[in-house]
């Protein structure tokens, strides 16, 4: 039996009062960051090899069902706003389309040969990363995407919450953060999907400061989608060129961008 389906340390949950129930979760989720700190050379050798392919003009595509492939869609959607990278730089699919994003999908994880017709539609290739996502690491939708892409010669890697998995023996770069046993038995929303939020955040935040996309420590390429994110590049701009407000937010509507009013103030 897969870890993330083992039986939950955890009894007769009905039992416990609402301050015990809550007790055991945080219980059991302080152990997670712990399991990802020792999946960090995995993690670095994932990072490195898509840098090096989105260096060549490649991108990243992420696959998964349920849980994990709404994850992959909500860090892929969040990367263009983050970090100003094109749409279509990073791609999340998810086993039954757009519908299962809010809504179960029967049966949409159990085909084989679904991801691959899906990838194609976006036209993946050899310059690609292709990152399978999948707690149990036995998805068929999943496993069969994997599978087709290493014979079309394009590179994969997963995130997987059980060590030895079918996903991790067809990833190039497999990163194993095996969690263990949910809190509700084979809950892998939990526990698994927390250890999954964890490493796409490495993943996608080391990828685009190593590609030059984060200065300093700020998002100097973030779209400037509210107010909020107006006024936090006006402080931005603020800070680095030591003028004040009113400067600042006409240098930002000028040139649309933190980076681009940094550098046409410096020349």
């Amino acid at each position: 039996m897969s870890t993330t389906e083992s039986p939950s340390h955890f009894n007769n949950l009905e039992t416990l009062s609402t301050r015990e129930l809550l007790a055991g979760i945080n219980s059991v989720d302080q152990t997670v960051p712990q399991v990802v700190a020792q999946a960090l050379p995995q993690i670095e050798a994932l990072v490195e090899a898509t840098v090096e392919r989105m260096q060549r003009g490649g991108r990243l595509f992420y696959i998964g069902a349920g849980t994990s492939g709404r994850l992959g869609i909500l860090d892929a959607s969040e990367c263009p706003p983050t970090f100003g990278v094109p749409q279509g730089l990073v791609i999340g699919i998810i086993a039954g389309g757009d519908t299962a994003i809010r809504k179960a999908v029967e049966n949409a994880e159990d085909d084989p040969q679904q991801a691959w017709r899906d990838l194609t539609a976006h036209d993946i290739n050899e310059n690609d990363m292709l990152v399978g996502i999948a707690a149990s690491g036995r998805t068929p939708y999943v496993i069969g995407g994997m599978a087709i892409a290493r014979r079309h010669g394009i590179a994969t890697g997963c995130i997987v919450c059980n060590a030895g998995s079918t996903v991790a023996a067809l990833a190039d770069f497999p990163v194993e953060v095996v969690t263990g046993p949910e809190f509700v038995t084979g809950s892998t929303r939990m526990k698994a999907g927390t250890a999954q939020k964890l490493v796409l955040n490495m993943l996608t935040t080391a990828t685009m400061i190593r590609l030059g996309k984060v200065k300093g420590n700020k998002m100097v390429d973030m779209q400037l989608s509210n107010l909020k994110l107006v006024d936090r590049g006006e402080k931005m701009i603020m800070e680095e060129l030591g003028i004040e407000q009113a400067e600042a937010a006409e240098l930002l509507k000028q040139h649309g961008s933190v980076r681009a009013a940094i550098e046409a103030h410096k020349r």
